[in-house]
């Protein structure tokens, strides 16, 4: 057994687990042999990271987060897991603010809450007000939290040492994805890097072309009252997006008119944090969309983010391209270009699966398609081809498919390619010249002044190595090993076989022209002889196909 140290928790975990019939881990923990990987159906899985604790069901929120390693139905399954545990009591609250703050409680704020106005697995949050008058929303970490993460961390470990022992764990890094995941765990105890990715995401939306900065709005972070265990920001009245009672505005505009403005507004806002800033929300629930009682949108909760790179953020975009002219040789070539994976792949294979999913919509209007559907398949696609993904890759489908789901959810009139139409238009327009075309413009022509330059010197470099002979070529052909063994064996067996004739050969001739018992008795040596190895070599063959 393992994490001796932690056999209490261990112990339960073992009883979790038998109560909800998963054998596979049952069999894992108990040491007996698991080499093929037996998944719980999804219900099971998430009602196993229930009866497990606050803990684990962050972890079952982050791993739905990942389709790139799960299939649909385990990500909607756990999506729908929620922080649903009793608030900590008012008094161990107090204790822990104390603590948190330089000065008197009584000096910094005039009033405080006690009752939280939501409460989850890691922190609660609970309304006040400073001494200056300003409402402010404090998010406390739960007193003891960090000490049940760490014990639960270790565990989580010690099962993927476990797992990794496996083919399964081995193919798939199991031990690698346990580190990402522990620290996700480990980030959400500092309400600092929370705040940091606040005060970014805050900066990166207040400017832009797309949309007017003034109707989206993300909560400022009082910094001089912030710690690693509180996190003290601006409150924002308001209720979550599919909970809005829109009744018109004192300009005529109907709530029709309103909800569809209300949707190209986020659509916006998240391609923007996309495919221009890199640095994108990734947790865009219904209940972190706020709107506000002055008609604004608010974005709530930024402890979740993703990143993505320049070279991701062009294959992303012209992967949206492909989708929607339904290309499926272009989806294949781009998801090569995303994977980090060194195995082969049989391009021909991928290339047919895609066709096979996109043949689906070529007799469906493109309005009535699910893009963040046709996303996930493209990952289950990848992943049956063992082709290993980045881990952003997951941050983005499931952002994908939350601010498609709620913006369906709240504007069922709503057609995607009519509102991304025009954002991907101008993202192909900013990959080719950029935001200062004359900008791009002097840098191709010093481009193709370089190469002016250079080409006839190289041109001269080549032709003087071709007449001289000194021109190599080197070529690293993949899968040349495995033909040689092969061509290695198929000699030896051949060599081997002439042997054996030989020896045959010659004890006939012996035996033919024998006229004295030594010549005799060679000859009857050499028959046994060759019939040994003939043996030899007809058992070696049907053992093995090859000769050692």
């Amino acid at each position: 057994m393992f994490l001796t140290q932690t056999v209490p928790r261990q112990r339960e975990i073992i009883e979790v687990v038998l109560r909800n019939g998963w054998d596979y881990m049952r069999r894992l923990l108990t040491g007996g042999k698991a080499d093929e990987p037996q998944l719980p159906t999804p219900a099971v899985l998430k009602n196993i990271l229930v009866d497990l604790g606050p803990v684990y069901v962050k972890l079952g929120q982050l791993m739905s987060t990942r389709p790139d390693l799960l299939s649909a139905g385990y990500i909607e399954e756990l999506s729908t897991l929620q922080d649903e545990v009793p608030p900590v009591p008012w008094t161990e609250i107090e204790v822990l603010l104390r603590k948190q703050i330089k000065g008197p409680l009584e000096a910094t704020f005039s009033k405080i809450n006690p009752v939280p106005v939501a409460a989850g697995s890691i922190a609660q949050t609970h309304r006040a007000t400073l001494a200056d008058g300003r409402e402010v929303a404090l998010k406390v970490q739960r007193p003891g939290i960090d000490i049940t993460v760490a014990q639960d961390i270790a565990l989580i470990q010690g099962i993927a040492d476990l797992v990794a022992r496996t083919d399964f764990g081995r193919t798939y890094e199991i031990k690698s994805i346990a580190e990402e995941f522990t620290k996700a765990l480990e980030a959400e105890l500092d309400f600092t890097r929370e705040a940091n990715f606040t005060n970014q995401l805050r900066e990166n939306l207040s400017h832009s072309r797309w949309y007017d900065p003034q109707q989206i709005v993300v909560a400022e972070v009082y910094w001089d009252l912030t710690t690693e265990k509180l996190m003290v920001m601006e409150w924002l009245e308001g209720v979550p997006l599919l909970s809005a009672n829109l009744v018109g505005d004192n300009n005529g505009t109907d709530p029709v008119a309103q909800r569809k403005a209300i949707t190209t507004l986020l659509f916006r806002v998240f391609f923007q944090q996309l495919y221009i800033d890199g640095f994108f929300h990734a947790d865009p629930h219904p209940g972190n969309l706020f709107y506000l009682q002055d008609g604004r949108v608010a974005l709530l909760d930024c402890g979740m983010v993703g990143r993505l790179d320049p070279r991701t953020q062009q294959i992303l975009t012209e992967m949206l391209l492909a989708i929607v002219d339904l290309d499926a040789q272009r989806c294949a070539q781009l998801t090569l270009q995303l994977s980090d994976s060194t195995q082969p792949v049989i391009l021909i294979r991928l290339e047919n699966d895609y066709d096979r999913m996109l043949r689906k919509y070529h007799n469906i209007n493109l309005s009535q398609i699910n893009f963040s559907q046709v996303i996930y398949e493209i990952l289950q696609i990848a992943r049956n081809n063992k082709i290993r993904l980045p881990s952003n890759m997951g941050l983005y489908a499931k952002t994908l498919a939350n601010l498609e789901g709620v913006a369906r959810g709240f504007n069922p009139e709503l057609n995607f390619i009519e509102e991304i139409q025009p954002l991907l238009t101008d993202l192909v327009r900013r990959q080719l010249i950029g935001d200062n075309p004359l900008r791009s413009l002097l840098r191709t022509a010093m481009d193709i002044k370089s190469l002016s330059l250079q080409s006839p010197r190289q041109i001269e470099l080549l032709l003087d190595r071709v007449t001289s002979e000194t021109l190599q070529w080197n070529f690293s052909l993949r899968g040349l090993d495995s033909v040689r063994r092969t061509m290695d064996d198929a000699a030896n067996r051949l060599s081997f076989s002439i042997l054996v004739g030989s020896l045959i050969m010659g004890a006939a001739i012996i035996s033919n022209h024998a006229q004295t018992t030594q010549l005799s008795f060679l000859s009857s040596v050499l028959f046994a002889f060759a019939s040994l190895l003939g043996l030899w070599l007809i058992v070696s063959i049907l053992r093995s196909g090859r000769l050692k």
